[in-house]
């Protein structure tokens, strides 16, 4: 099918919603020229064999009508925002709309934009007993939630639940019209960016103690279905995992967790705390909810780097500023325990993080300073390419004197490999390097005297 048959399809779809919202408003209000017919029995449009996003997903996950009056009702404000527009008639009694139709108006949006209320009418006005079928599709085992398709906005503390916004997420609005689901991007409702690499495990350079850890958590990866199901751990053990990587900067933190979702397929999101954190009182949670909802059936890793911001220790209560930063940890440590993936955390210091979080990793991982051996190693990958030292550089001799991590050499290739094409080589000369390195101890207020 070509692309405009796609959109044909959802108009299709929405033709049959209006009948079923013109079918039961008139049962509900007994006009009296309403047909004696319930909306179930208006005939949906036939996708058995429709070849197009929308007609292979409805039959992929087998909705019911109901599941399926639900999912058209959230994407037609996306494509004919007008078929809503019924729902503003007037209750004559009161002199005002129809409480029961529930709905909103959206200082951005002049149509009718439907809550979980609308829907709840939709179904329940003739059939009060469907109810849960309804409240069954915003739990977190229903497809919709698993796969992050439709959700309710959340309302104030004070207001209903189910008068949030019924909301069809636009990357799969996206898909049933084109056939092309966009990339999550980074942004205010999706605080994290995906992060990825070129290397390989070969070109890590770990102690051996961290590459036996790292080990454990690929043995998970691996088997953790085996041993949750087929050994029926899932009755001890939740299925998420949690692990804490700490060390100094360049330490190999965040390319061993990008090499994890290399090695296994799965994408890994490093969530951008900058955007997370806030100092309004339930925003971060709010924030953090939008990353924990839509990771939590996808088969991510979820990095949190510099995790101290948000994790770092709880403080004596003092004010009530210090009451909501714990309140905040406490609510963090919940839906870490909650969380059914893999979360890794980033810290300089493990004595940073809160006590609590720690005793609820499942593994901890100190990435060390590399020692001499491992320093060595790391200078040789590194000019190993095109760019290279020159013979009078003796580089066990540098990896002896300088105490410099990974990530440091690496800038002071990317110095060096500038200098050197500058004059036109590919050969870096001794004092290129030392000053490569001297502007990388600087860094940590450190000088060094030229051997």
């Amino acid at each position: 099918m070509e692309t405009s048959e796609y959109i044909t399809l959802l108009y299709d779809e929405i033709d049959w919603l209006q009948k079923v919202i013109n079918q039961v408003i008139s049962t509900y209000l007994q006009h009296e020229d309403a047909e004696k017919l319930h909306w179930t029995d208006i005939p949906m449009p036939d996708i058995s064999e429709i070849a197009a996003p929308y007609a292979n997903t409805l039959r992929e996950w087998e909705l019911t009508p109901v599941e399926r009056l639900a999912l058209i009702l959230a994407i037609t404000p996306h494509i004919l925002p007008e078929t809503l527009d019924i729902f503003f008639g007037q209750n004559g009694m009161y002199n005002r709309g129809f409480t029961e139709f529930g709905g909103v108006i959206d200082k951005n949006h002049s149509g009718f934009l439907p809550t979980g209320q609308t829907l709840l009418f939709l179904v329940t006005a003739l059939n009060p007993e469907w109810r849960l079928e309804v409240l069954s599709m915003f739990e977190n085992t229903h497809i919709f939630q698993k796969e992050q398709v439709i959700s309710l906005e959340t309302t104030e503390s004070y207001i209903p639940k189910y008068n949030g916004v019924l909301s069809a997420n636009h990357r799969w609005v996206h898909y049933f019209m084109t056939g092309e689901k966009p990339k999550l991007e980074h942004s205010i409702t999706f605080p994290a960016q995906k992060i990825t690499t070129e290397l390989a495990w070969e070109d890590v350079v770990l102690n051996p103690d961290i590459m036996d850890q790292v080990e454990e958590l690929k043995t998970w990866i691996v088997h953790k279905e085996t041993l949750l199901n087929d050994w029926g751990l899932y009755k001890r053990l939740k299925p998420g995992y949690r692990a804490l990587f700490y060390g100094p900067p360049g330490t190999g933190k965040t390319l061993t967790v990008s090499l994890l979702g290399k090695n296994f397929g799965m994408d890994v999101y490093r969530v951008d705390l900058s955007m997370i954190v806030s100092k309004y009182i339930g925003e971060t949670e709010k924030n953090l909810s939008r990353i924990f909802d839509t990771a939590a059936h996808q088969n991510w890793i979820l990095f949190f780097d510099e995790a101290d911001a948000l994790f770092g220790k709880r403080t004596k209560a003092a004010s009530s500023n210090d009451r909501h930063a714990n309140q905040q940890t406490a609510y963090l440590l919940q839906r870490i325990e909650d969380f059914p993936g893999f979360i890794i955390l980033a810290s300089n210091l493990r004595a940073n993080m809160d006590e609590a979080f720690s005793r609820r990793f499942q593994s901890i991982i100190h990435f060390k300073m590399p020692s001499i051996e491992e320093r060595l190693v790391l200078w040789q990958k590194a000019f190993s390419g095109a760019c290279s030292l020159s013979s009078d550089i003796d580089l066990y001799s540098i990896a002896e004197n300088y105490e410099l991590a990974g990530g440091a050499i690496i800038n002071v290739l990317r110095y060096c490999a500038m200098a050197a094409v500058q004059r036109g080589d590919t050969v870096v000369q001794k004092q290129e390097l030392i000053t490569g390195i001297r502007r990388e101890l600087k860094k940590e207020n450190k000088t060094i005297t030229q051997p």
